[in-house]
């Protein structure tokens, strides 16, 4: 429990941060008990995504903090946060709108906590989104008959999101994340 309070005032404090040199945090990882922490960033009004110079501004700054903070680690990593980068904020689901996503609910809907398709959006604090066709072989099959009624389309209520990511599409393939 004493690991998950430090967790959660050291991600409010990176991302206040990191924000003050023009960034977002996207993501906040601590694999190995917290001995590395995995920084990933963006700058949403950039165009062509994060630099290594931006990583290396960032990551300068972050060590400065974290000494003066006496944060005990080994190793900090700042990267951009990919392709299949976390949807976390309102914000995200707006901005990502049109593309395909991945995303897992708290409580389940129709006994459905696994979603995937097209995202549209959000509405009445709704995200909104058009679900992939399924094929006869996959196992949520039932559940998407049971929401055609609506067109395919469905709202997921933004506080019962646990997690949510882009779910690019190469040439059928889906992606796949390093060490998760």
């Amino acid at each position: 429990a004493h690991f998950f309070i430090l967790a959660m005032d050291l991600h409010t404090l990176l991302e206040k941060t990191i924000a003050g040199l023009g960034y977002e945090l996207v993501e906040l990882e601590f694999p190995s008990g917290g001995r590395l922490l995995r920084v990933f960033i963006d700058r949403p009004e950039k165009s062509g995504g994060i630099d290594v110079e931006d990583c290396a501004t960032v990551s300068h700054q972050l060590s400065r903090l974290l000494e003066v903070e006496n944060v005990d680690y080994d190793r900090l990593e700042v990267s951009s946060p990919g392709l299949d980068r976390l949807l976390g904020k309102e914000a995200d689901f707006t901005r990502f709108a049109g593309q395909e996503i991945k995303l897992k609910l708290r409580m389940p809907l129709n006994g459905r906590r696994n979603f995937q398709g097209t995202l549209l959006g959000v509405q009445e604090g709704k995200v909104r989104l058009r679900l992939k066709p399924d094929d006869a072989d996959h196992p949520d099959a039932a559940q998407n008959v049971a929401l055609a009624s609506t067109g395919g389309e469905v709202g997921l209520e933004f506080d019962n999101i646990e997690k949510a990511r882009l779910a690019p599409d190469f040439g059928g393939r889906p992606a796949k994340r390093r060490g998760r």
